[in-house]
């Protein structure tokens, strides 16, 4: 783990250097990716530079325990009954961030929210539980823009699609896809009878224009004599530029600029486009197969969490947890719900990596 540790430093400290480069930070766009992964690596560099601290501490009080004064030594036994186990503490927090990150958790995403089983009162619940994650969005200070809506026919929702972005927006909603299972007495119902209905919930991470990535080794080059205006210039050089993606055949060209290395630049953003749209496309079609493979087909029985409000409790079935405060937590106060449950997915990955290890 330290060797892990000491390379982690080593690349921290080389982002650090880029981010004072003149080059870099006239590159918006580099500039933006070497941020991103120097402040992803700040807080596991934090927590092991105080580790090598403490134990760079703990050394010390260990030889001044051989020391033949009796004050020296009991102050030395002091520093290393407080220090062993803040180095404990520091040793499982270092481990939890070493635990492989989900590329995706950084992403915005599309939020989908959809009446299921239950009729009407399945189109109430969905207007709820949008208004439960709109008020979660506010707090967390994302951004929100509906992309789709249908409404129910005497309230609430049938369909949602959202937009939503922001910081680690992906790392947190993942979560929520499934189907949302509520029990409680309708409005409509004259015999005071609780009813149980469902929603699906759908969060899929945005696929970004950064997200493409392509290798020079699949690329083709060709250069051509651009046609149209230009004089000598035109027939004299070959400044028309074209790009073959050989991986996915796609094809990008460009004779719009005097020059070849203008023609360059051109043709491969409009490379990146093409295959970013293509990518894209892919990816709705991609979300539109994985919707049933996340939230079921919407029954009642296939349920990720039960919202019961006759006895104002809320239970995650993935994790067993429950917890006696759905008025609360239907307005907006999810955090300890989402927490929970990431918690329990670093455990996972925890237990898989040391398993991997022996």
């Amino acid at each position: 783990m330290i060797d892990k540790l000491e390379s982690i430093v080593d690349r921290f400290r080389n982002l650090e250097e880029q981010l004072a480069d003149p080059s870099v930070i006239s590159n918006m766009d580099r500039f933006k990716k070497v941020n991103k992964e120097y402040k992803d690596l700040k807080e596991v560099v934090d927590v092991f530079l105080e580790y090598k601290k403490v134990v760079e501490h703990i050394q010390s009080a260990r030889e001044l325990l051989q020391e033949k004064d009796a004050e020296l030594k009991q102050m030395a036994q002091a520093e290393m009954d407080e220090l062993n186990p803040r180095k404990e503490e520091l040793e499982e927090k270092l481990k939890f961030l070493l635990i492989p990150k989900d590329p995706d958790d950084s992403k915005d995403v599309l939020f989908e929210i959809r009446s299921g089983t239950g009729g009407d009162e399945a189109s109430l619940f969905a207007g709820d539980l949008y208004r439960m994650y709109s008020k979660y969005f506010e707090k967390q200070g994302w951004k929100t823009e509906v992309l789709e809506i249908n409404e129910g026919t005497v309230g609430g929702y049938n369909k949602l699609i959202l937009e939503v972005s922001g910081n680690q927006v992906y790392g947190k909603l993942k979560f929520e896809s499934g189907a949302h299972r509520v029990q409680r007495v309708p409005k409509t119902e004259s015999q005071g009878r609780v009813h149980t209905s469902a929603v699906t919930v759908v969060v899929m991470p945005k696929l970004e224009m950064e997200d493409v990535n392509i290798v020079k080794s699949d690329l083709r080059v060709e250069t051509f004599r651009s046609s149209g205006a230009g004089g000598q210039h035109v027939n004299k050089t070959e400044s028309g530029v074209r790009f073959i993606h050989i991986p996915t055949g796609v094809v990008a060209e460009s004779t719009d600029g005097r020059s070849q290395i203008q023609n360059r630049e051109t043709a491969m953003q409009r490379l990146y486009r093409k295959i970013y749209e293509m990518q894209k496309s892919q990816h709705e079609s991609t979300v539109a197969a994985n919707r049933k493979s996340l939230v079921g087909s919407g029954d009642r029985s296939e349920k990720i969490r039960t919202y019961n409000y006759p006895q104002n409790r809320v239970t995650d079935h993935r994790i067993n947890l429950t917890l006696h405060n759905l008025d609360q937590i239907i307005d907006g106060d999810l955090d300890l719900v989402i927490e929970s449950l990431q918690v329990a997915e670093n455990a996972e990955k925890l237990k898989a990596s040391e398993t991997e290890e022996v």
